[in-house]
């Protein structure tokens, strides 16, 4: 019906087959989806428009439905459908309102993130969480109020799902970055991707959590006193066995050193002879080969 609520006659009824119907009486019972009609008569599309005419509405419409942008010509009696084409040149800012829309629906993950944007990302929102200002705030929330700066000229030109697809979410991330205060050159002093450990490796640290994470192999620390920190914030520590399996978990390396690595020794050094485990690691020599041969 022109209010946009359902309605149902009688099976068997002669009034099913009719276009168009004049309701005079409906009730709908609680819980049901519809309303069943009681009383009407048929008549036509040219008396609906002339009795419901101060309803009547046309226009473009573009929306974001079923997962991508749909655009068309409507016009409509009320909540009724008289004519419906697809729109070809819509708006521009048709378009963008309903992509907007969509990554609103449906996230952020309708861009195109790589694991360097998705890494990018996840170093920018440990720095606004750590230092605040001028780091962005890069959560879902943050990141919509401020497409007009970091999603822009790639936003509007997009016109469908695939459209947003093909947006490089880690370069237009680097838009946010602070280059007005010069602060930007210091992301990679700040949280660098990698640090180099004792060993001369370097390992990547990993942002996701509440902590920045170095999973590094034991053997490759040796001789390491002092937790390496990013932004003044100590690394939580995975020192992984020979084999790349957790051994142990630490943000205070010489406490490890001291009290944690002893039971590490004892449990691991029989499984894996051709690697080195020395009494007093603080002091090894860090390495990332095996014993070499006698």
């Amino acid at each position: 019906m022109v209010s946009g609520t359902g309605a149902e006659v009688a099976g068997g009824s002669g009034l099913r087959s009719a276009p168009w119907l004049a309701v005079a009486v409906a009730d709908r019972p609680a819980h049901a989806a519809s309303a069943r009609v009681r009383l009407a008569a048929v008549c036509d599309e040219d008396t609906a428009r002339l009795a419901a005419g101060h309803l009547r509405v046309a226009g473009d419409e573009v929306r974001w439905e079923d997962g991508d942008v749909v655009a068309r010509s409507v016009e409509r009696l009320g909540a009724v459908d008289l004519a419906v084409r697809p729109l070809k040149d819509a708006g521009p800012g048709l378009v963008r309102a309903a992509l907007l829309d969509g990554l609103r629906r449906e996230g952020l993950g309708l861009l195109g993130w790589s694991p360097d944007a998705v890494r990018l990302r996840e170093r920018l929102a440990f720095l606004h969480r750590t230092l605040g200002s001028p780091w962005p705030d890069v959560s879902d929330g943050a990141l919509l109020e401020r497409a007009d700066e970091w999603l822009e000229p790639e936003l509007s030109r997009a016109r469908r799902r695939a459209g947003l697809g093909r947006i490089d979410a880690g370069e237009a991330l680097r838009r946010l970055l602070p280059w007005a205060s010069g602060d930007a050159a210091r992301l990679d002093e700040l949280a660098p991707e990698r640090l180099d450990v004792p060993s001369g490796s370097r390992i990547r640290v990993e942002y996701g959590g509440e902590q920045p994470v170095l999973a590094v192999k034991l053997q490759e620390m040796f001789g390491l006193g002092e937790t390496p920190r990013v932004a003044g914030v100590p690394v939580l520590v995975h020192l992984l066995s020979p084999a790349g399996r957790p051994a142990a978990v630490t943000a205070d390396l010489a406490s490890f050193w001291r009290d944690g690595y002893r039971s590490v020794r004892a449990e691991l050094r029989g499984r894996y002879p051709k690697h080195p485990w020395p009494e007093d690691p603080s002091a090894a020599e860090a390495t990332r080969r095996t014993n070499p041969r006698r």
